[in-house]
């Protein structure tokens, strides 16, 4: 629970903060939507990469498939 004091401090501070938001209003507001924008935007892409059915990627290495060039050795993936 909060003691005497610190709610003292808190009720000391709420005109500096409500004052404060009401000065910033526009710009506390364009901050809230950018971030539920954000927020949606990903959850859609999200939703969207999860229904979409691909098939995996598939690596076959053949027996002639390795290729010494010097020090380098290219592998030749089909």
């Amino acid at each position: 629970m909060l003691s005497n004091i610190n709610r003292k401090k808190i009720l000391d501070l709420w005109p500096k903060i409500s004052n404060g938001a009401r000065t910033h209003q526009a710009d506390i507001v364009l901050v809230i939507g950018v971030i539920l924008i954000s927020l949606l935007s990903f959850a859609l892409g999200y939703i969207t990469a999860k229904t979409q059915e691909k098939q995996p990627i598939k690596f076959e290495i053949h027996e002639n498939s390795y290729n010494w060039s010097g020090n380098s050795r290219t592998l030749f993936i089909s």
